[in-house]
């Protein structure tokens, strides 16, 4: 079954690594095999990974449009987790899933489960000022 995507006008997305840019106008995409795909929306460019979690999620997109250096990816992602850990085992409830999908090289899910680790990160140092 193929996946349907909808692109506004000047949208942009990752699809196996490379970067499209849609026209001026609508488009309707078929997607008829497995790839991975991000939309612009779901994009993190590196300048905004500026806190453990958004690192994490970082290192997560990397893992997903590029797997030819997913090793590298892999031992920044577990570096990256034990310092979060250690500082805030809390995040740990978190984490365990998103690593549960990253063994299974799911990082699609892990990428969307890490969106909540990034929500509560933001509530943790806002709670704490």
């Amino acid at each position: 079954m193929a996946l349907k995507i909808s692109l506004k006008p000047n949208e942009k997305m990752i699809i196996s690594g490379a970067v499209v840019t849609n026209g001026n106008m609508r488009s309707d995409l078929s997607i008829e095999n497995k790839v991975a795909i991000l939309r612009e929306k779901d994009i993190m460019k590196e300048a905004k990974a500026d806190t453990p979690c958004r690192k994490i999620y970082f290192v997560i997109q990397l893992m997903y449009i590029d797997e030819g250096n997913v090793v590298e990816y892999h031992k920044k992602y577990w570096e990256l987790v034990r310092n979060v850990v250690a500082a805030a085992p809390t995040t740990l409830d978190f984490i365990d899933p998103i690593s549960r999908h990253i063994q299974n090289r799911e990082y699609y899910k892990a990428l969307k489960l890490t969106r909540k680790l990034m929500d509560y990160e933001e509530e943790v140092v806002r709670n704490a000022r």
